[in-house]
């Protein structure tokens, strides 16, 4: 028996996204680190990375990466969140290779990586202006590549990255790839040798491909939401992406309550479940639906998540346990039969209704035991 709320994951659309990623990044000489975290790491969706041509599988999350590896997926691991001091012996036996900033960071890595006998490689992060991770001084940066070359005996120095359009949504702007680009260079000055990675950014530094001015030493991109939803450069950055699926994950939740409602509450309004006050606009009496799903399913925003079908459903407010949708204009449930008849009648309790879903959402959908994750 189907279970709801359900999200269905494309692994044919998922792994064809992995390879016209790869195939534009490998036209510049780049190849491609697939990260996972935006699915939570989902293994078999992590395998369709790899069978699409991603070099490494990275993630923030130790967990996601060894489970990669206990699923048989054997290319190299990126652990992409600066590493605890606490975690150190951790991070050696489950990641091949982390981002770092911090020379504390760097000394525990080098004792466990020595305890453990095994080499771990690392990635320095400049700081680029997007205010996240990296090391903003550029001599600082410097001396901290040397004591990784030449006086940590079981830190190999990979190479440097760096990232913007996070936390500060700074644009990976071609002057901005350039100063990166002049830092690696710098860096390979220092230490006297080329560096095997140099990596630009994440999805957004696609963008510089598509302008045909990527730094030519660059040859790593982190790519996560491009391959997983292939949205982002599409939305924002209005280039064309009509090669790539935007369907790749699907959400199913089940009508549990279909009446007719005011939509302005009645009585004094206060604060709601999660603290806030909120604003409603009077539209009459209307049909409205509530569904299965919650803010513990995909996040505090239910507009992270969007009705397709049947269309006409908007989105009306959520708590934790339950969505509110008004159905008033919802077009028909189509229904075939064994012999390829369609019928058509009005939504009715026990139906189905499908949402796309943005990045936000997705994290939270796939590390939610309520919502099962089905292949299709």
């Amino acid at each position: 028996m189907t279970c709801y709320p359900r999200l269905e994951i494309d692994l044919d659309k998922l792994e064809h996204n992995a390879r016209e990623v790869v195939r534009l990044c490998s036209a510049s000489g780049i190849s491609v680190t697939g990260v996972i975290k935006g699915m939570s790491g989902i293994p078999e969706a992590a395998a369709r990375f790899v069978s699409g041509g991603c070099v490494r599988i990275a993630s923030s999350r130790l967990d996601q990466l060894e489970e990669v590896r206990a699923f048989g997926i054997d290319v190299p691991t990126e652990l992409l969140r600066i590493p605890m001091i606490s975690e150190a012996d951790r991070v050696i036996r489950s990641a091949d290779i982390s981002l770092n900033s911090e020379l504390a960071v760097l000394k525990a890595l080098n004792q466990a990586a020595g305890k453990a006998g095994k080499r771990h490689g690392v990635i320095l992060m400049a700081e680029m202006g997007d205010l996240r991770e990296g090391i903003w001084d550029r001599e600082e940066l410097m001396e901290t590549a040397l004591a990784v070359e030449n006086d940590l005996e079981w830190l190999d120095l990979k190479g440097v990255g760096m990232n913007v359009g996070c936390t500060g949504a700074v644009m990976p702007t071609a002057e901005t790839l350039e100063k990166f680009s002049k830092i690696a260079a710098a860096v390979e000055e220092k230490i006297g040798r080329p560096l095997e990675i140099i990596s630009g950014g994440a999805t957004t530094s696609i963008s510089r491909l598509f302008e045909g001015d990527m730094p030519e030493n660059i040859n790593d991109l982190r790519v996560g939401e491009q391959i997983l939803l292939a949205w982002d450069l599409d939305r924002f950055m209005n280039y064309d992406l009509s090669n790539m699926y935007q369907d790749i994950f699907r959400l199913k939740a089940e009508i549990i309550e279909l009446k007719e409602k005011p939509t302005y509450p009645i009585g004094t309004i206060g604060f709601d479940a999660f603290g806030h006050i909120p604003t409603f606009t009077d539209k009459g009496i209307r049909k409205r639906a509530l569904v299965a799903l919650g803010k513990y399913d995909f996040g505090s925003d239910p507009g992270e998540i969007t009705p397709i079908d049947p269309p006409g459903i908007t989105i009306e407010g959520a708590s934790s346990d339950h969505t509110i949708l008004d159905v008033e204009d919802a077009g028909p449930v189509r229904l075939c039969d064994e012999n390829g008849n369609v019928t058509e009648r009005p939504l009715a309790v026990g139906d189905i209704v499908t949402f796309r879903v943005n990045y936000a959402a997705l994290v939270y959908l796939t590390n939610t035991p309520e919502v099962e994750v089905a292949f299709v």
